[in-house]
């Protein structure tokens, strides 16, 4: 008679201690233990205890008994800070000697299941698709993924603005083919799908009045409110007051930052979940956020992605605000450029923290850069070997992000160089042409007296 049990396991974290117990009903003599770890689907057990009762003096005690007793008995094995590798079944076997024949024993075995979650490691946030340019004219879709990792099983991940959950519309998870790549992307039907649900009544404007040139005065009545934008003409009267003087006022560009046009709906967001299993056993999810992005509104707006798991006991959090750029720290060295230097003209911060990365652009105002090319991407300008030419020159560096551009402009002043005579070096900053002149002459001159 021989009855073999497991007591059930909760879920563990990684890292905790966990005992596992065998609790088994006899009225025989035991002779073995023996506890296994299945692995492969259950095709190898791995022996990882045995006790032999055939060498134990535990139980010799039980000799003495006049008349066979039922008995209860309990084994139990310790794992000491388990890991992600020690899920799965365990198995417990009991062995007793048969009652007729002692050379024969009587096999029972129990099984439990072991479950080891981990919690995420980490999470963060990114925009998709990016650095990408600032469209005044044109809506765009914006992304932003919320990238988890290190958690098993796969994590709750739901996106919140200002501290408020979003009602996103699930779209259908990608290929897995797919799941490794830049964590943005979506495929044609998608597009087409933001397309169809996206809003549109988006209103356009046959002008764009932020870059309508406007009297001082009109820009002035605007700022202190007492002229709705837009409205160039002056007031009744005010022309036959200000008279003939009024064609003399100079006017003035009044920019501003926001696109030409605006919603005039809620945006509708559109969300996505990808599970991708790691080696360790872990999962990574991707979570991605999809909306047409209005400037007007979600200029500093607070995203954050927020992360529900079993093995926390708080929720997980990144966050993220949308900001554009805002007064570029530019730098230029040396910082008293001589003829023939090499200049470095470097964006070193703005005046804010810009999410997401901005694009720069460095362009010279009037004319083309120093290599020949209309403009140069990145936040360095390298200018080599300077001439005196480039002296007074303005450059532009132009910082954009999805939401909103930013101008800088910066004026290059080149000294002479004590160590190049003045008027000797050439549009690249080598020695000019003149001092070739010279040589060609002196040489011509030799011949000719020679041939004399």
């Amino acid at each position: 008679y021989l009855t073999v049990s497991m007591e059930p396991l909760p879920p563990v974290v990684v890292g905790d201690s966990v005992t596992l117990k065998c609790n088994f009903k006899t009225d025989g003599r035991m002779r073995e233990i023996v506890w296994y770890r299945v692995t492969e689907g259950g095709t190898i057990r791995q022996k990882i205890f045995t006790f032999d009762a055939m060498f134990s003096t535990n139980y010799s005690h039980m000799e003495s008994y006049r008349k066979r007793e039922e008995l209860v008995y309990q084994s139990t094995m310790r794992l000491p800070e388990v890991r992600i590798s020690d899920s799965g079944p365990y198995e417990c076997h009991v062995g007793i000697y048969d009652r007729a024949a002692r050379e024969k024993v009587v096999l029972a075995s129990g099984s439990v299941l072991l479950n080891v979650m981990a919690p995420p490691t980490s999470i963060s946030v990114v925009a998709a698709d990016t650095p990408a340019p600032f469209s005044r004219y044109q809506a765009q879709n914006f992304t932003l993924v919320c990238v988890v990792a290190g958690g098993k099983p796969a994590p709750l991940v739901y996106f919140k603005r200002d501290g408020e959950p979003i009602e996103a519309t699930p779209l259908p998870e990608p290929p897995s083919s797919s799941s490794g790549g830049g964590g943005g992307g979506d495929s044609d039907g998608d597009e087409d799908l933001l397309e169809d649900r996206a809003p549109r009544n988006l209103l356009h404007r046959d002008l764009d009045d932020t870059k309508v040139p406007k009297p001082l005065w009109a820009a002035e009545e605007e700022a202190q409110g007492r002229r709705p934008p837009g409205t160039v003409e002056p007031p009744r009267g005010l022309v036959a007051e200000r008279g003939p003087a009024t064609e003399a006022i100079p006017e003035t560009v009044v920019s501003r930052e926001f696109p030409r046009w605006v919603h005039v709906a809620e945006p509708i967001y559109y969300v996505r979940h990808a599970q991708v299993p790691v080696s360790d056993g872990t999962v990574e999810a991707r979570a991605t956020l999809t909306w047409t992005l209005n400037p007007q509104i979600d200029n500093e707006a607070l995203f954050s992605c927020e992360v529900k798991h079993p093995a926390l006991s708080m929720p997980m959090q990144a966050e993220v605000t949308l900001v554009a750029p805002k007064g570029p720290k530019i730098t230029m060295t040396p910082t008293r450029a001589r003829v023939g230097d090499t200049v470095r003209i470097l964006v070193q911060g703005f005046q804010n923290e810009v999410f997401p990365e901005p694009l720069f652009t460095w362009t010279r105002v009037g004319s083309r850069l120093l290599d020949g090319s209309a403009e140069h991407d990145g936040k360095e300008l390298v200018l080599e070997r300077v001439p005196a030419e480039l002296n007074g020159s303005m450059y532009r560096c132009t910082a954009q992000n999805p939401l909103g551009s930013t101008d800088t402009h910066t004026r290059l002043i080149v000294f002479e160089n004590p160590n190049i005579p003045r008027g000797t070096e050439d549009s690249d900053g080598s020695v000019s042409s003149r001092c070739s002149f010279q040589l060609a002459l002196a040489l011509t001159l030799t011949v000719i007296l020679e041939l004399t």
